[in-house]
């Protein structure tokens, strides 16, 4: 799944739906991998589904990212 990650956003976190992928605006900071954290937070609560299930696996340091979220057994 592709995501677009707006940081250090004035108003409150949220997700929003957008030309087929998620655009998540958080009012984190990028630091020390804080939004990334804060990203992985609230997709589990999105998806109602642990952290651990969800995983970035490109753009650690972008804007753009690709998110794996591992199948529930």
């Amino acid at each position: 799944m592709r995501v677009k990650v707006i940081v250090k956003f004035g108003k409150q976190e949220n997700i929003e739906e957008e030309d087929e992928k998620l655009v998540l605006k958080l009012t984190t900071r990028p630091e020390k991998g804080r939004a990334n954290k804060k990203l992985i937070e609230l997709l589990a609560e999105y998806f109602k589904i642990p952290k651990s299930k969800i995983k970035i696996a490109q753009g650690l340091k972008n804007r753009e990212k690709v998110i794996e979220i591992e199948k529930q057994d």
